[in-house]
C-alpha cells in the first residue's frame, strides 16, 4: 500500500538553485558534436532514452550545483525537493596503463590523428583506433557503466543522474579530452605521450670544440691543419701539423683581394719563411 501511495502522490517541486549549472541548449537536442552525440546514443542504446529526458528540465533550469570529472568518475550535486542536494555518480571502467600504451602508440602511428589531437580536435575515426585494439572509447555494455544517486528514486537513471549525463555530454562538447580523462588518461598525459612518440630521435650532440689560450700555441698558430682548423686540434696534434702545413691562418681568411690580387697568396711565401725560421 505504501508503494501505491508513493507512485500515485503528486511530484514534488524542486527547490530552486541560484547560480547552478545550466545547459547552453534551451530547447531541442543537447549535443552539438559527434562525440557528445555518440555518448548520449550509447546511453539510449542501453534503454535509458526515456528516462534521460526526465532530467533535461533539471539540467536546463540549473538544478545541478556542481559537476566534477576525474579518472573514470563523474560526481554531481543536484538539488531536488529536499533541503540537501543529492549526489549523483556516473562511473566508467577505465583502461589499464598497458591498454593506454597500445592506444598511444596506435594514435602516434597515424600522423593525421596525432596532429589533430595535438591541435585539440577529436578525429571522427578515432573510435576505429580503439576498435582495432579490441577496446571501445565509449562504454559498450552496462557492465562498463555504473550509476548511482542518493535520492530515493529506484529507477536508474533518475532525473538527477539524467541531468548529470546531459551536462557531461555538453562538457564533452567543450573539451573532447574529457572523454579520454573519463577513461583514465588526462589531456596533459596523453598529449605529452603523443609528442614524445612523434618526435624524431635527436641526433648525437657534437663534441664540444676544444680551445686553448693563444700563448699555449703561438709556435704552431700559423700552421695549416691537415683536416680540421687549428682551434679544433689538441696540443699534441699541432706540432705534427706544423711541419706539413704552414700558413694555415691564410686558409681561414677566405677570398680576400687587393688591387685585383689574392691577399692570402701574396702572403703565403712570407708565412712559409716565418714558419721555417728564415
Amino acid at each position: 500500500m505504501s508503494d501505491r501511495w508513493y507512485r500515485s502522490r503528486p511530484p514534488s517541486r524542486p527547490i530552486r538553485v541560484e547560480g547552478g549549472l545550466t545547459l547552453r541548449s534551451k530547447r531541442g537536442d543537447v549535443a552539438r558534436t559527434w562525440w557528445s552525440r555518440r555518448f548520449l546514443e550509447v546511453l539510449e542504446s542501453f534503454g535509458m532514452g526515456g528516462r534521460l529526458t526526465r532530467g533535461r528540465a533539471y539540467a536546463r533550469s540549473g538544478q545541478v550545483m556542481s559537476l566534477s570529472l576525474s579518472s573514470s568518475l563523474v560526481v554531481a550535486l543536484v538539488m531536488g525537493s529536499q533541503p540537501r542536494p543529492y549526489r549523483a555518480r556516473v562511473a566508467v571502467r577505465k583502461f589499464t596503463d598497458e591498454q593506454w600504451r597500445r592506444v598511444e602508440h596506435a594514435l602516434a602511428d597515424r600522423a593525421v590523428f596525432a596532429a589533430r589531437l595535438l591541435a585539440g580536435e577529436m578525429p571522427e575515426e578515432v573510435e576505429e583506433v580503439f576498435a582495432d585494439l579490441g577496446l571501445s572509447l565509449f562504454p559498450r555494455t552496462t557492465r562498463e557503466l555504473s550509476m548511482d544517486c542518493t535520492c530515493p528514486d529506484w529507477e536508474v537513471p533518475c532525473k538527477h543522474l539524467a541531468a548529470t549525463c546531459y551536462l557531461l555530454a555538453e562538457s564533452f562538447d567543450t573539451d573532447p579530452f574529457e572523454i579520454f580523462a573519463w577513461r583514465g588518461r588526462s589531456r596533459e598525459e596523453l598529449l605529452d605521450r603523443l609528442r614524445a612518440l612523434r618526435d624524431p630521435m635527436r641526433a648525437e650532440e657534437p663534441e664540444p670544440r676544444r680551445e686553448f689560450p693563444l700563448e699555449d700555441c703561438l709556435e704552431s698558430f700559423w700552421q695549416r691543419p691537415q683536416v680540421a682548423t687549428v682551434s679544433d686540434l689538441g696540443q699534441s696534434d699541432l706540432g705534427q701539423v706544423a711541419e706539413r702545413h704552414p700558413e694555415a691562418v691564410l686558409d681561414e681568411l677566405g677570398p680576400l683581394t687587393a688591387a685585383g690580387r689574392s691577399v692570402p697568396e701574396l702572403l703565403r711565401p712570407l708565412y712559409r719563411a716565418i714558419a721555417e725560421g728564415s
